[in-house]
């Protein structure tokens, strides 16, 4: 695993506090006075090797992890698992996870321990890319619009060609990052939506493969090895974030063929996670990270994304991303290449701070919970304020409305920048922009499930 190196640590430290005593430290003490010194200022954090890092990186290049006197070391993980493992047992105190693992953890579904986020870190940023071999397969079945694939297309252009290999006795196969990721449900989501079932999970029957009736066979792939795993024939495509999709564009193997966003139109992602304990610890510590994390943020989005080619630029580092400019740049400044040549505007491909994309919605934490429900996870049917009681245990605005205070409050940002923080209740009210139509209520999660037409209803069981 890699650490991105601290060695101006003391040298900072230093020079803040000379700066503090000589001038007032009229930007850092006057946050200080207001909301009380860090508790804990050596902080680790970690994250995988995905575009959607970039708050966590930008809010340490950007110094803004140190204005709050936080001295933040950024470590990248194998895996997901890992990750979470790490957190939980104090090794990181901190990191960029899948919307589902704070939950799922918290639920008791895997590991159980009580992991809260008080800050949503992007909005899209997942594709779903097809092996070379499948996309042919597909193409004539896609609508076409002057010559090239009308958008979005749906799984029902992927269905004859499931078929065909039932016909031949062979499986399909697609990857998708972890079994409570964004990505998993979205690749389901999508796959039911064209009609195909994406199998089923049953922990109370010791079946966690998420395979039980599937017409498609999903299994776990680390994100950057999808594209080498999709080459080598293993799997016939997947869902990943950035820039793994484009990364098969550019090495000829495969073919994005839907964006999270045609999926569901500004669809949560990942979110900061930590321990529900280090927050009751370290309550000003926490609260300093998420003002640093919300700069960066709007710093992302800033000017209709004039800062990306310089976050571009910082993501391809090796300790970040690692991946090529060119790759990176495809999706994070405002397109998105699908067959090689056909790049089209997607400026809403990533996003960091527009859109309250940084406030942790309770509608959001339900949604994800009525995907567990609909595949099996959550293995019964549960009431509707049970949805709601876990994710006001997880997703915590309070925090974050706290940081927003601060930083209203020391002239960073206006209170109208964060209209929507003081005026919501945590749910974004219905949504009805997902591919097939349905809305979704998250005050009513029990009707939603119920109006699906492939997965479990609310009161079934496997």
């Amino acid at each position: 695993m890699m650490s991105i190196n601290t060695g101006r640590r003391t040298f900072l430290k230093t020079t803040a506090l000379a700066v503090s005593v000589a001038m007032g430290s009229l930007a850092y003490a006057a946050g200080a006075y207001a909301l009380g010194d860090p508790e804990k200022e050596d902080l680790k954090f970690g994250f995988i090797k995905l575009t959607d890092m970039a708050p966590l990186a930008i809010a340490y290049e950007n110094g803004y992890f140190e204005d709050e006197g936080l001295y933040v070391q950024l470590e990248a993980q194998a895996n997901w698992k890992v990750l979470l493992d790490r957190v939980i047992d104090g090794q990181l105190d901190g990191a960029h996870m899948l919307a589902g693992q704070p939950i799922a953890a918290t639920i008791g579904y895997g590991t159980k321990a009580p992991v809260i986020t008080p800050i949503s870190m992007d909005l899209n940023g997942n594709a779903i890319t097809v092996s070379n071999k499948t996309w042919k397969a597909m193409k004539p079945n896609v609508e076409m619009e002057g010559g090239k694939p009308k958008h979005p297309i749906s799984a029902a252009a992927l269905k004859p060609v499931v078929e065909s290999y039932k016909d031949e006795g062979k499986a399909f196969k697609m990857g998708m990052v972890f079994p409570v990721s964004t990505h998993n449900y979205e690749l389901r989501y999508w796959l039911a939506a064209g009609g195909l079932n994406p199998g089923y999970y049953a922990p109370h029957k010791g079946d966690s493969s998420g395979t039980l009736d599937a017409d498609v066979l999903l299994s776990v792939t680390p994100p950057p090895q999808m594209p080498a795993t999709m080459e080598a024939g293993t799997i016939e495509g997947y869902c990943v974030g950035e820039p793994w999709n484009q990364q098969a564009v550019f090495k000829g193997i495969g073919v994005p063929v839907i964006s999270d966003n045609s999926i569901q139109k500004n669809n949560p992602e990942k979110v900061f996670g930590l321990r529900e304990d280090f927050y009751e610890k370290y309550p000003n510590t926490t609260i300093r990270v998420v003002k640093a994390m919300i700069r960066a943020a709007h710093w992302l989005d800033a000017e209709n994304n004039k800062n990306r080619p310089a976050a571009v630029k910082i993501l391809s580092k090796p300790n970040y991303v690692g991946a090529d400019y060119k790759v990176i740049a495809n999706s994070m400044t405002g397109t998105f290449e699908y067959e090689k040549g056909d790049k089209r505007s997607e400026p809403d491909f990533n996003v960091f701070f527009r859109y309250n994309a940084t406030y942790p919605y309770y509608s959001d934490a339900i949604w994800y919970m009525t995907q567990m429900r609909r595949w099996g996870q959550i293995s019964e049917q549960k009431s509707d304020d049970w949805y709601k009681d876990m994710a006001k245990k997880v997703y915590r605005p309070d925090i974050y409305k706290q940081a927003v205070d601060e930083l209203v409050a020391d002239g960073t940002f206006k209170k109208s920048d964060f209209a929507a923080v003081y005026d919501t209740d945590g749910f974004r009210g219905v949504q009805d922009d997902f591919m097939d139509g349905i809305p979704y209520d998250g005050s009513k999660p029990n009707d939603y499930i119920d109006s699906m037409k492939i997965g479990l209803k609310a009161d079934k069981q496997l």
